[in-house]
């Protein structure tokens, strides 16, 4: 974690800090609960994410020079300057942690995490850890959905990154997702920092930057067949585009030739990961007859393309109509592997609409979604609670002088009504240098 994101926190931790040390509580004996009340997306359930840079910032956390002249600045003057001294000194050498395992399922009103410590230093933990626990955990519940809702055997790609929050949420979600069931990212830098597998096809922008087939200065593609020799993928993709054309029923005229260009650019330069958006003009008359022609000419040269993406419209009843085109042309022309291209979905898709998808379109053999998973609508924070001090057991019980850590189970009922809580005791993790 950046040193920078370790003084991430509210004023008012070092204004109740302040208020501990001027009245003597500041090493009164506290523990920090985080839990939320409700679950995210009016669900049943959460998976706890942001332990593990939980853990890293507590096992960092201290104050350097720079950061007590800051803070002299910004306190009120009547803040004595043995606080400040005093706070030089704090580090988490005295705090312990028990949690849940990262990634685990976890339900409302069960604590995620409990903080011990002396009070003034767990006060100065509180933003932070919620910080770093709810977005993490509210992304990867989101995403868990995503999967549950598409089906194990679905590829869920998260390519969002121009929508997040900020560069810093556009890692965090893409590392989020990835541990809540998605396949990859288009997010480079999370794949490289997190091992996050990446993937990604065409914009419309690239198809669109091409008008016609004249500005093709490049068009030989060399067979991938044991003559190897050279030929001109152009010509080849107009010749295949005659016979789709005829074999689909689709005007010549319509298919625009501007598009096949940019298919075949794409082909010439992936020609083993042909994968391209077909509805930047029209889907059925053109995109979807451009493709099969360019597929048919790699297809003839000993490549396999992978398949088509949507981003617009009717995607359901639109798939359905691409696996029927898929299957008249492998029949037709006899290729098999025109059975098994992909069709790939983005647009925004929500948790409601993946589900209606996979529902409707279960036949159309579907193998990748792309899901914009960014801006969560339906949003519901996590919450913390402390207790400082010893208030009975569900804090912490006191016997000879030492502390007895304790774990809370507690047994809801009907709507929610608490009908047990039972205490056993946990091994605690200590935070210290």
């Amino acid at each position: 974690m950046q040193t920078r994101w370790k003084r991430l926190t509210d004023l008012y931790q070092f204004t109740m800090a302040y208020g501990y040390w001027r009245s003597g509580r500041h090493r009164d004996p506290a523990e920090f609960e985080l839990y939320f009340r409700e679950a995210p997306f009016r669900g049943e359930f959460a998976l706890f994410f942001g332990l593990e840079e939980s853990v890293s910032f507590l096992r960092d956390f201290r104050f350097n020079a720079e950061d007590i002249a800051y803070l002299r600045s910004v306190l009120p003057s009547s803040v004595e300057e043995g606080f400040l001294d005093y706070l030089r000194s704090v580090d988490t050498s005295e705090v312990t942690v028990s949690a849940v395992l990262e990634g685990s399922v976890v339900f409302a009103k069960e604590p995620l995490m409990k903080v011990r410590g002396p009070l003034l230093v767990v006060q100065l933990l509180e933003t932070t850890l919620l910080c770093l626990v709810n977005y993490a955990s509210l992304v990867g519940t989101n995403a868990s959905r995503f999967r549950l809702a598409a089906g194990a055997e679905k590829k869920l790609i998260e390519m969002g990154l121009r929508r997040a929050q900020g560069r810093d949420g556009g890692l965090s979600a893409s590392k989020y997702c990835y541990m809540g069931g998605f396949d990859s990212t288009s997010n480079v830098l999370a794949g490289k920092l997190f091992g996050i597998p990446v993937a990604g096809t065409v914009a419309h922008s690239f198809v669109s930057s091409f008008s016609s087939p004249d500005g093709l200065t490049i068009r030989m593609l060399r067979s991938a067949k044991e003559e190897a020799e050279e030929v001109d993928l152009m010509l080849l993709s107009q010749s295949w585009l005659e016979k789709v054309c005829r074999v689909l029923a689709v005007p010549p005229e319509e298919a625009n030739c501007g598009e096949l260009a940019a298919f075949v650019s794409y082909a010439i330069a992936f020609p083993y990961n042909f994968l391209m958006v077909v509805d930047t003009y029209s889907v059925l008359m053109s995109g979807v007859p451009n493709f099969c022609a360019v597929a048919l000419a790699l297809h003839q040269l000993g490549f396999r393309a992978v398949g088509v993406r949507l981003d617009s419209g009717d995607l359901a009843g639109l798939s359905v109509q691409i696996r029927k085109l898929f299957r008249v042309c492998a029949k037709q022309f006899d290729v098999p592997v025109f059975e098994g291209l992909v069709i790939g979905v983005s647009n925004s898709i929500s948790e409601q609409s993946l589900k209606h998808l996979a529902r409707e379109v279960r036949a159309a053999g579907f193998r990748g979604f792309r899901v914009m998973l960014r801006l969560c609508g339906n949003f519901v924070p996590l919450r913390e609670v402390r207790d400082a001090g010893f208030r009975g057991f569900r804090v912490m019980l006191r016997l000879c002088g030492n502390f007895v850590p304790l774990r809370e189970v507690r047994a809801a009922g009907f709507r929610g009504f608490r009908v047990m809580l039972l205490l056993s005791v946990v091994t605690l993790f200590r935070c210290g240098r």
